[in-house]
């Protein structure tokens, strides 16, 4: 019997997949009492419980996710992270980016298809939202999967730093002058499966897919199965040539699916170790190493015998995933037609506010969302300064276009783009030093990922194909750091996204808010260069508002009405054997 800790579900027979279907969740965003690592505190969960439902769908069917904001005093949005949403921009759900939060008492309809199979997860993308758990897997099954008939059962394992303060209290504690090392909050502890754990019953001869995925906010996490090497075949939804590891990284945002299986001498209950990494340099052999948070889980042969072993790992040396082949041999992009170089490093505002910059400049959220400028301003939306201080970047359809990010910084950073994947040319070691301006010694077969680790000290080269048009973040996914302005915005094709129209429940959000939805960053109709109303200057008070919200509507209080700790227990985990709502 699985364990309730174990998230599995059966693949899908071609017969009942041949036809795209259509797959619908309604979702409540409600408060919800919960203690996942013992700690009880409230957290954000859908349809009043916790951890978050898995989106279960198959490639080329629509999936339709109706949410309802009943937090009474937060903002909320979704984001479904690794979806490329081709023609559905508008749904990629980035808040003030493609559409408006949706305030307390409001409903939006999220649409979009799914065009590619792997690994995913949706999360909050409003107000550093998603580490009090709104967040979930998003699994899109294939019925073309190159490794079809290579495994036996599907299973889940989602690793998470779990924080025993609400995200606006950790943010407001960060976002202070006092704050000059620029030190975000540390986790409280590690979660795997949301609390939940995971032992996995293993069966001599059968081969387990697992899908690691990572909810964190900040901390990377080391897996390691024991003696069990994992055949990695897949990172980020995107398939690889099978490539054996004996311990994966695995950075906030990331997904990698494995293999394991047992081998011939198999006869007991073999603990694997996660252990979250909270090292500035982790390669670095000089600095001392700590690991404070760990998690053991086991993969159970006999359950009739004790789980008392401990999966003890010497040194972590994770394989490199920078030097992973795609699947089907793709070439690097040749050459390239634009050059977003990024140079990452900590800065301070003009109010002596601890910020994260690009290229010298904090992103600075406007009041018009910035797809909606690009669908408003006509000619004029190829200009960046009508965007304000969003690090814009105006990229052309059909542009190859390079992303070089030099990590000025002594600690490791993931970065993830939106609305694409990219191919990883090259991510020297740690201590490499800024891009040199020059490309050579590439990968000829570079993986493809959405979300790639910036070494300390070094650099990384990307290339993506601009073949989707609309508005892309590219930001650390650190959560943190995004709160602290370390964002950038590609306006791909702008003049494809002119005219574009958007849902009445999404313009209905921002009108409920105040904010404008036409013009440029400050709703300005008739001088879209006119940058009067613009915002230059990050707020100096935190508190996860949007502007113009009233402020008895958007109270940034935690819920009063449980007056103290209240009995909840965690809801059990499906076990998904077909897709839910198909029409």
């Amino acid at each position: 019997m699985l364990p309730p800790g174990l998230l599995s579900f059966t693949c899908l027979s071609l017969a009942s997949v041949a036809r795209a279907a259509t797959v619908t969740y309604n979702w409540d965003v409600t408060w919800v009492w919960a203690s996942p690592d013992g700690f009880g505190r409230p957290v954000i969960g859908i349809n009043n419980q916790w951890p978050c439902p898995l989106i279960n769908a198959t490639v080329g069917d629509t999936v339709v996710v109706n949410i309802a904001n009943k937090l009474g005093n937060q903002t909320t949005g979704m984001h479904f992270h690794g979806i490329n949403q081709v023609q559905t921009a508008d749904m990629d759900g980035p808040s003030g980016v493609t559409g408006c939060p949706i305030p307390p008492g409001s409903s939006v309809k999220y649409q979009f298809t799914v065009d590619a199979p792997g690994t995913y997860w949706y999360h909050s993308h409003d107000m550093g939202q998603y580490p009090d758990g709104l967040r979930g897997p998003l699994i899109v099954q294939d019925p073309n999967d190159p490794y079809k008939g290579q495994y036996d059962e599907d299973h889940i394992l989602t690793i998470s730093d779990w924080y025993h303060n609400d995200s606006i209290t950790a943010v407001q504690g960060m976002l202070v002058p006092t704050n000059t090392r620029f030190q975000p909050p540390l986790p409280d502890n590690i979660i795997v499966n949301e609390g939940q754990g995971m032992h996995l019953n293993f069966t001599k001869g059968k081969t387990y897919r697992i899908r690691i995925i990572s909810f964190a906010a900040f901390g990377s996490a080391m897996v390691h199965f024991d003696s069990h090497t994992m055949n990695v075949i897949m990172n980020d939804g995107a398939y690889i040539q099978k490539q054996d590891a004996y311990q994966v990284r695995i950075a906030p945002a990331q997904r990698y699916d494995v293999f394991i299986s047992a081998i011939d001498r198999d006869n007991g209950n073999y603990p694997f170790l996660v252990s979250l990494d909270l090292n500035r340099d982790w390669t670095n052999s000089t600095q001392q190493m700590t690991w404070p948070h760990n998690y053991t889980g086991y993969l159970v042969m006999d359950a009739s015998q004790p789980l008392n072993k401990r999966d003890v790992v010497d040194k972590w040396q994770p394989v490199d995933d920078a030097h992973f082949k795609p699947n089907d041999g793709a070439a690097a992009y040749s050459s390239y037609d634009k050059l977003m170089q990024l140079d990452f490093k900590f800065c301070l505002d003009q109010n002596g506010y601890p910020r994260s910059c690009f290229n010298n400049i904090t992103y600075i959220g406007q009041q018009v969302p910035t797809l909606y400028s690009a669908a408003t301003t006509g000619d004029n939306n190829t200009d960046p300064t009508i965007y304000g201080q969003v690090n814009p970047f105006i990229v052309d359809y059909g542009n190859t276009v390079q992303i070089v990010v030099n990590n000025i910084d002594a600690a490791s950073h993931p970065f993830h783009l939106h609305g694409h994947h990219f191919q990883i040319l090259d991510r020297p070691s740690s201590g490499t030093g800024s891009w040199p301006g020059r490309d050579v010694n590439y990968a000829s077969n570079p993986p493809m990922r959405d979300t790639v680790v910036v070494m300390p000290n070094s650099h990384v080269v990307l290339r993506y194909k601009a073949e989707n048009p609309g508005v892309w973040l590219f930001h650390c996914h650190i959560e943190w750091h995004v709160e602290m302005g370390l964002t950038a915005t590609i306006i791909e094709a702008p003049d494809r996204l002119k005219g574009m129209t958007f849902p009445a429940d999404h313009i209905d959000a921002c009108n409920k808010l105040g904010r404008p939805t036409q013009g440029n960053a400050a709703g300005n109709t008739q001088n879209y260069t006119d940058t009067t109303g613009f915002a230059t200057v990050p707020p100096t008070t935190y508190s996860g508002c949007p502007k113009k919200a009233s402020s008895n509507q958007l109270t940034m209080s935690m819920p009063t009405q449980w007056g103290g700790p209240v009995p909840f227990q965690l809801r059990p985990t499906l076990l998904f054997l077909s897709r839910p709502e198909k029409d």
